[in-house]
């Protein structure tokens, strides 16, 4: 993005119709470390990058508990989100005084919506620079909330946000049919195999990722390194046994390419006849 006359002010409308100070704020979310969520019927698991910027510190944490029965993973500028997750901390104690009953998830993603919607209509104010990933359970079940620095929400089946998450996002698209039916354990597997594509090769430690859960009988807590590293070591083994599996298959195909061969020059006379033929629509 570049410079233009019309970015100065987040008030101020492009003859485009654009709010430019609220997309850089959009693509500061792309810049942040990589988290994700997936929800099934009963269960929301919450999973982060948490990259340290030195050896000599420590990572900044990304995912926050609001309360017990929800949750946050945010992209973005750290700042932002601490401070966001604050106001929805308080949010939930005073509803909790006022009516003795948990906030109710839907509630509290308009809150902080309409929260974020104040920063792109107030000249001196700054959209905020992050993105938040909102998992809870209330009475109709699991939930999991996309809340974007525009003021816009979106409630998912499962998402990523942050750097390289387009990976994840491809993954998570092939998978998530099985979501709503998956069991805690297998939501866990898919949400760390789904980190594992954002690292473009990089291994994947327990030491550079962080998971969360939280279901409808099973408050919000941050699972420990140790069992993290523990559910990493088991779904490597199955990966490098199905790498193995393939590798027969991988075999075969020479020999089935070769009885193929004498078809070839009939293929290729039926896709002459077929050039002038429309492209199928995709």
């Amino acid at each position: 993005m570049f410079r233009n006359q019309y970015d100065t002010d987040v008030t101020t409308w492009s003859p485009a119709g654009r709010l430019f100070q609220v997309e850089y704020a959009m693509e500061a979310v792309k810049q942040g470390s990589a988290a994700i969520g997936l929800r099934s019927k009963s269960h929301v698991v919450l999973a982060c990058v948490n990259k340290a910027n030195s050896e000599l510190s420590s990572h900044q944490k990304k995912i926050f508990k609001v309360d017990d029965h929800i949750g946050v993973a945010i992209a973005g500028l750290t700042a932002d989100g601490r401070v966001l997750s604050r106001y929805m901390r308080t949010e939930c104690i005073n509803y909790s005084f006022n009516y003795e009953s948990p906030l109710p998830v839907g509630r509290l993603v308009v809150q902080l919506a309409d929260k974020a919607q104040v920063c792109t209509q107030r000249s001196w104010k700054r959209p905020y620079g992050v993105g938040l990933l909102v998992g809870g359970t209330d009475e109709s079940g699991a939930h999991l909330y996309y809340n974007c620095p525009s003021g816009n929400y979106f409630e998912y089946q499962a998402f990523a946000i942050g750097s390289r998450s387009q990976a994840a996002k491809t993954y998570l698209e092939r998978r998530f049919e099985n979501f709503s039916n998956s069991s805690r354990d297998d939501l866990i597997k898919d949400a760390l195999i789904a980190v594992r594509e954002t690292l473009q090769g990089e291994t994947l430690k327990s030491s550079i990722c962080t998971v969360a859960v939280l279901g409808v009988d099973e408050a919000f807590h941050i699972l420990d390194q140790e069992t993290v590293q523990k559910l990493i070591d088991a779904f490597e083994i199955v990966v490098e046994t199905e790498a193995a599996a393939a590798e027969p298959d991988a075999a075969a195909e020479p020999d089935a390419a070769a009885e193929g061969g004498a078809t070839g020059d009939e293929g290729a006379a039926a896709a002459a006849d077929d050039e002038g033929a429309a492209p199928m629509e995709i």
